[in-house]
């Protein structure tokens, strides 16, 4: 039977890693799939890991009908078997259930990553969303490390290496900043309760990444 899975994890737990090797698996299989992904850190259009691995894919804008592509897409003689969709927190809760519905009336496998809460710990509304729709969640295997090497459960955003728990969700931020700059780095809840990063610990940030946000 078909099924709609939800991947989550924090960042740096392999997310967008694990979704190019779902989608090269089945390819190698001879099968078709769509890709989607929204605000991916190589631009517009492409699915990405740190490694270095990138593939095409089509924009999840915020207008953009999921179920409606898929059927054009089928009713122009295409072929879709799978669907993936990385980054999907940034959806709209609509957008998931239309991801439900490509599940149920068209009877497709989708994929979904995405991280579960943002930097204030509140569900993103398309994580929530999938959370309630999806007929599976999976809890990424790979785990990423707090600071103090503890597993990292919760995403903090920083300014001048100090954390901030108020402001917009969406806020694009790297650890290559300059002074007075946004970044992100993941923290054990421990240390995220605390607010204590890495820089006010004196001690080497474990997670250069980026974490675009959808505002609410």
């Amino acid at each position: 039977m078909p099924e709609l899975v939800f991947f989550s994890g924090t960042m740096d737990c392999g997310k967008s890693t694990l979704a190019l090797q779902i989608g090269h698996n089945r390819s190698a299989r001879g099968l078709q799939g769509v890709i989607f992904t929204r605000d991916d850190r190589a631009g517009e259009g492409k699915l990405s890991s740190r490694l270095g691995l990138v593939t095409e894919a089509v924009e999840a804008d915020e207008g953009l009908d999921l179920y409606a592509y898929l059927v054009a897409q089928l009713s122009k003689g295409g072929r879709v078997d799978y669907v993936i969709v990385d980054e999907a927190q940034f959806l709209a809760p609509d957008q998931i259930d239309q991801l439900a519905r490509v599940v149920d009336d068209l009877e497709m496998d989708v994929f979904a990553f995405g991280i579960t809460t943002d930097f204030r710990t509140r569900l993103f509304p398309g994580s929530q969303r999938l959370v309630e729709l999806a007929d599976r969640i999976e809890q990424l295997q790979v785990e990423a490390l707090c600071w103090c090497g503890s597993r990292a459960t919760h995403n903090a955003r920083t300014i001048d290496g100090e954390m901030v728990v108020e402001g917009a969700q969406v806020v694009v931020g790297d650890v290559n900043r300059q002074a007075g700059e946004v970044g992100y780095e993941v923290l054990c809840r421990r240390h995220h309760r605390r607010r204590a990063t890495a820089a006010s610990a004196q001690a080497g940030a474990l997670s250069p990444d980026v974490l675009p946000v959808s505002s609410t």
